[in-house]
């Protein structure tokens, strides 16, 4: 039989032998890999027709070029990378490179940076958004801002603007900035620190004067988390006084 000259008789990478040999009267892309032996393109086809389709012009620039694809799903995301930053994905510069697991971990580390860059200039942009929001959470708490909480080891004080709110969530990696806690009218949002290292932050109810929730990295307790809740709790009267100014 006509396939027998192409010397395969064993898995293609996600296809099998008899799969590859059932489709190829209705997928001449199927016999054009088989003969090229492109097998991890082959094994890759099957779920992915579609990308084997969209960029079969820089499929032939391989087979063209006798560039034999050893990794298709790593390939295909380097084609991504490329499609991203807008290179000639028919030029055998590009598509053909010499080392692919390099080349794919150079635009990886490119996106990596992009995208950082990117999210700082969105919470930048964020911060200038919520400059009147900022302006009103000061007006709406700032009779808080002088207090300070302290067993001795402990200190717990409000967080006074927007910009220690993302700095509390970027430390604590939690919600209390992208939640927006700071547009809580009733909330009273506190760090409980020890010397510079944040420990936990809590929220204390406004109507009810009951602590909400006390949370430390990822939203989990830490060894201190009782003894903080009932540092706030023996201060609530404090925390009264200054609701009622």
């Amino acid at each position: 039989p006509k396939y027998m000259r192409y010397g395969i008789d064993h898995n293609l990478q996600g296809i099998s032998f008899l799969q590859a040999i059932n489709t190829l009267p209705y997928s001449p892309k199927t016999e054009t890999l088989l003969k090229a032996k492109q097998y991890a393109l082959l094994g890759y086809s099957n779920g992915h027709s579609g990308e084997i389709g969209k960029y079969w012009p820089s499929i032939k620039i391989c087979l063209r070029n006798k560039y034999k694809i050893k990794d298709a799903s790593m390939w295909f995301d380097y084609l991504y990378l490329l499609e991203r930053y807008h290179k000639d994905l028919r030029n055998a510069h590009y598509v053909c490179p010499k080392n692919l697991k390099k080349a794919h971990d150079l635009y990886v580390a490119k996106k990596k940076r992009d995208d950082e860059k990117e999210r700082r200039e969105r919470d930048m942009q964020r911060l200038l958004e919520l400059k009147e929001v900022a302006q009103k959470y000061i007006e709406e708490k700032s009779k808080f801002f002088d207090l300070k909480l302290s067993d001795g080891k402990i200190i717990v004080v409000p967080l006074k603007n927007i910009e220690e709110f993302k700095q509390e969530g970027d430390i604590m990696h939690h919600c209390v900035f992208t939640n927006e806690y700071f547009k809580k009218k009733d909330s009273l949002i506190l760090s409980a620190r020890i010397g510079k290292k944040h420990i936990e932050t809590v929220e204390v109810n406004l109507k009810t004067l009951q602590v909400v929730q006390s949370r430390g990295v990822c939203n989990k307790n830490t060894e201190y988390h009782n003894r903080i809740i009932g540092l706030v709790k023996q201060n609530i009267g404090l925390i009264r006084k200054k609701v009622a100014s």
